[in-house]
């Protein structure tokens, strides 16, 4: 049968796969599988699957089971789900066969990270209860007395966060659990602000936490430290590290060494510096980089709708202690980088125009469970061996083969677009997938978000939409993109729209002398950062006869405090929003609204009223200027229960209308 164009509602159908855990032995990997459900939920089940491809579901049910991990004898697993009391909780299952044992048994609240002790007898989790006022039986209590909801009582500025919600004063703390008994106890001896990770000693007598050591979280510069803490809750300080920040540790099997992923500067809260690799002794003391030597950053995020966006580097040790991989983001690829301790130097395993995200390590270190797909493939599960000296992973599963037999898709070609000052911007164009093909078309232009991301060698499904719609569909990475070295990247800080301005004029200029793009029917469009540069065109060019503002940034002045990462004084943005004239000015001399009284471009503006990252307030300013000056316009607002990440993962029919709106306004002006 031939295949069809692709349809916003093809959605539905998408299978998505994730967290790749391969066991100790090498011969299965464990990962998550999630749908869209016929009440409009996203459903995510544990499943195996062996080397000659064949699957196993491990975990059933109406309630989600996820971030599965192997105990370290590989005879049975751990998970997170809430099942039956509606709880979230760790549950094991044996792999012999029978029911899977509730391990914890938590009060209502958030489980974070967790990890297994190497003896198998521990696992460290963070745990952070709900406030009693804020419980469901609070709030089925209030409801039956007629009560109105509490206020919210908070005491510090680190009280919520995008995606996680309000959780005012209270926090992630530190725990451990005995595996046989299902006994726990807390072992941080204090609430810690901001995120932090661990990750136990091999000999498994205590873990090595990385947190922030500042006294006024997020407003001190970055100042992460490395601490001891025993069974017991004893907790020590390593000396001799320096400020910065530290994230993805990871202990080193023969109890030697601790990596992780960081900088040592204390003057990058937004991380425009690359993110580099350290070791450091488990005693202390001065840390040693291994990848100063090359322009990589080892915490590249690549954008795509249809995989779980990450913002947290990978990092592993080679079991026999004398190397680690980490995930390399390089010009729109992800790739599996080999680091030799005493070397150093980022060795790329993987190549390919692709994204390969790496899970884990077998436990004689010859194969990751990994992540596979590319711009026409939907990410599956697959084994990278590095026994058979490959570069391309061997791809295990198919859940989206059904798919990609029915559906047409449109291949990307990249191109590399001469700006100013000698940069050089990597482009991609898909062209349109229609069934009566013409000679020119209209064209869109898709501004990433971060801005500190990348776009680049994954699956699109909106990209794809626009595409089966008749649009040429373009997007690039401007200065301020990761994968392009930290000179390309820090090009920017705190100067937002300049050279990236230059390099989103060039590829509109690009786009204008292409024969096979109509004539004045461009569209430009953009969420969050990318939102902050479709309001940035507007204000400063009629070359576009339409535009979509998603999630947007207009006002930096305003967003400033109303944003769940409030600015520093004086920190990646010059100036203070709340100061003197003369220090607001940096602030406003960068934001869109100061440049509006010439907007003319009909504008849809989108945004999720829950957005604690930028705050609605953003979009409802682009739109009151654009109304008061009569501009063509449209406002769609996302309920609060909707947030930052609406477009990935936010609820389905509110993605499927958000696509409508999005085609439906570009056509309105431009076909």
């Amino acid at each position: 049968m031939p295949k069809r164009p692709i349809k916003a509602e093809d959605l539905l159908k998408i299978q998505y796969v994730g967290d790749p855990q391969i066991s100790p032995d090498g011969t299965r990997i464990l990962f998550g599988k999630k749908h869209i459900t016929a009440k409009n939920k996203y459903l995510n089940h544990l499943y195996l699957v062996d080397q000659e491809g064949s699957t196993t579901q491990l975990t059933q049910g109406e309630s989600s089971s996820s971030s599965g991990k192997w105990s370290p004898d590989g005879k049975q697993i751990s998970f997170v789900s809430a099942r039956s009391d509606e709880i979230g909780q760790i549950f094991l299952l044996s792999l012999d066969g029978g029911e899977a044992r509730k391990l914890t048994n938590l009060p209502e609240g958030s489980i974070g990270a967790y990890d297994w002790s190497p003896d198998g007898k521990w696992i460290a989790f963070t745990f952070r209860q709900t406030d009693a006022r804020w419980t469901k039986a609070a709030a089925k209590e209030r409801e039956a007395k007629g009560l109105s909801m509490p206020a919210r009582e908070i005491d510090t500025i680190w009280y919520r966060l995008d995606g996680d919600g309000y959780f005012l004063n209270e926090r992630h703390e530190l725990f451990v659990v005995n595996v046989a008994s299902g006994e726990h106890h807390r072992i941080s001896n204090e609430a810690w602000d901001g995120n932090y990770n661990f990750d136990w000693l091999a000999d498994s007598s205590a873990l090595i936490v990385a947190r922030s050591a500042a006294k006024n979280v997020p407003f001190d510069p970055p100042n992460d430290q490395l601490f001891r803490i025993d069974l017991k809750g004893k907790s020590t300080m390593l000396p001799g590290l320096p400020k910065g920040n530290k994230a993805s540790l990871q202990c080193s099997p023969d109890g030697k060494w601790i990596g992780y992923l960081g900088d040592v500067s204390d003057d990058d809260p937004w991380g425009v510096r690359n993110t580099k690799l350290y070791v450091v002794s488990v005693a202390g003391g001065e840390p040693r980089c291994l990848t100063d030597k090359q322009d990589y950053d080892l915490n590249v995020a690549t954008l795509s709708d249809s995989k779980e966006a990450s913002f947290e580097g990978t990092l592993m040790w080679s079991p026999d202690s004398k190397a680690l991989y980490s995930s390399i983001g390089w010009h729109g690829e992800n790739h599996i980088g080999f680091i030799e301790l005493e070397k150093g130097g980022v060795k790329l395993l993987s190549k390919g125009n692709c994204q390969v995200v790496p899970g884990s390590i077998s436990g004689n270190g010859e194969r990751f469970g990994v992540l596979y797909g590319h711009p026409t493939m939907l990410p599956e599960v697959g084994v990278f061996d590095l026994s058979k000296n490959v570069d391309t992973p061997q791809v295990l599963t198919k859940f989206n083969l059904e798919f990609h037999d029915e559906i047409e898709l449109s291949e990307p070609t990249e191109m590399w677009l001469d700006s100013t000052d000698g940069a050089k911007v990597h482009t991609w164009v898909m062209m349109p997938k229609v069934a009566k093909q013409s000679t020119k078309h209209p064209a869109v232009l898709h501004i990433h978000g971060g801005p500190h991301t990348q776009y680049g060698w994954a699956f699109f499904h909106e990209f794809q939409v626009f595409a089966a719609q008749g649009y040429v569909v373009v997007y690039s990475n401007p200065r301020g993109s990761k994968g392009y070295g930290e000179e390309f990247c820090a090009a920017i800080k705190g100067d937002w729209g300049n050279k990236d301005w230059d390099d989103v004029q060039t590829v509109t200029r690009w786009m204008q002398h292409q024969p096979f793009i109509q004539a004045g029917k461009l569209g430009v469009m953009g969420g969050s950062y990318g939102g902050y540069m479709t309001n940035w065109v507007i204000g400063h060019t009629n070359d576009y006869a339409a535009a979509i503002s998603d999630r947007c940034v207009s006002n930096l002045v305003s967003m400033a405090g109303s944003s769940d990462f409030p600015f520093n004084r004086d920190g990646y943005f010059g100036g203070c929003a709340w100061s003197s004239l003369e220090d607001i000015a940096p602030l406003w001399k960068q934001s869109p609204l100061a440049y509006f009284t010439d907007v003319k471009t009909p504008t849809l503006v989108i945004h999720s009223e829950g957005d604690l990252r930028c705050n609605v307030e953003q979009g409802e300013q682009v739109f009151h200027a654009l109304q008061a000056q009569g501009v063509p316009s449209r406002f769609v607002r996302y309920p609060q229960s909707t947030f930052h990440g609406l477009s990935r993962n936010g609820p389905p029919d509110l993605r499927l209308h958000r696509l409508a709106e999005n085609v439906g306004w570009m056509d309105r002006f431009l076909k």
